[in-house]
């Protein structure tokens, strides 16, 4: 686990050390902290024939000197809750969605996901890793069972049937795909599904999100201009991480932020040198090591981290 210096001042460390022994039970494969998302079936989509397997290959890249895992085939979405404290030693009232990228092909679940959690936990934010519906590449619109799932995730925690409580601020992060799944999710004002319980009532968008260099958000011909995201005042505030020599380019992060600079929401960029694509949260000796700290001293800045 990386860590994080923003809990080695004042009161942070003793908080973060608790959140961080607490891991060694909510790691656990305890089947009430996987809850599905859906109470049957999930909504229509082109679903895969094989079973959800691991796709990583030996001579697959490492990232941090480690292999990753490459779930594919994911027909069943599941909510991996990871609890955490605040500060008083009481349940978080934050809680994040976590959804790893993968191409809409497969999900980099340790990655971009339980990894993701281990510090989120450790910064006193309750963290849910959504096994979302791969692959989708071949749909259209491909991000489309995705949202649905982040949707039904969040108006789930939102009903209080996830964390056990009913938290005061629900965040979304995402990383690639992933990201620009999360991106949709925190524009799309309507449901993308029909209405199931209770829980699907009202839906509403995340009080925040974080894109880790998000995939997709600009249109090829002009990357200056976004495709299909509509930014506004109501737009929930955003964190945005991007590598400059990204091949799927930083424009993503910089055109989103501008405009959400130009709608007066409170936003934060930044952006690494040399760091490419699907970095990750994993300690490599670069300056990206520092995008969880950030990001958890963004939530701080914003309040995201104290309950109402």
């Amino acid at each position: 686990m990386k860590t994080l210096g923003l809990f080695a001042q004042k009161r942070y460390w003793s908080f973060a050390l608790t959140a961080t022994l607490m891991m060694g039970t909510c790691f656990g494969a305890d089947p009430g902290d996987v809850i599905p998302v859906w109470p049957s079936d999930p909504p229509k989509w082109d679903a895969p024939t094989e079973p959800e397997s691991d796709f990583t290959k030996p001579s697959d890249n490492q990232v941090g000197g480690k292999r990753l895992i490459r779930l594919g085939n994911v027909s069943t979405p599941e909510m991996h809750v990871f609890p955490a404290k605040d500060e008083n030693g009481k349940p978080s009232k934050t809680v994040t969605v976590i959804c790893p990228g993968g191409g809409f092909s497969i999900l980099a679940w340790d990655l971009e996901g339980t990894e993701i959690a281990e510090q989120l936990v450790a910064g006193g934010v309750t963290s849910v890793v959504l096994k979302y519906r791969v692959p989708t590449r071949s749909m259209d619109p491909k991000w489309k069972p995705p949202v649905q799932d982040i949707q039904r995730t969040i108006a789930m925690i939102r009903a209080g049937k996830v964390t056990g409580n009913t938290p005061d601020h629900v965040g979304v992060l995402g990383f690639s795909a992933g990201g620009q799944a999360a991106c949709r999710a925190a524009t799309i004002t309507e449901r993308q599904y029909s209405a199931i319980d209770d829980a699907d009532q009202e839906i509403r968008l995340p009080d925040f999100a974080c894109l880790i260099y998000p995939a997709w958000l600009v249109k090829e011909e002009s990357k200056q201009e976004l495709d299909g995201f509509e930014i506004n005042e109501n737009t929930p505030p955003m964190f945005l991480a991007h590598a400059e020599d990204d091949r799927l380019t930083v424009m993503n992060c910089v055109t989103l932020f501008t405009k959400l600079h130009e709608a007066g929401v409170p936003s934060a960029l930044h952006v690494f040198t040399g760091s490419g694509h699907g970095f990750g949260g994993r300690m490599d000796g670069r300056a990206d090591d520092l995008w969880p700290e950030l990001c958890l001293r963004w939530m701080r800045d914003e309040s995201l981290l104290k309950g109402n």
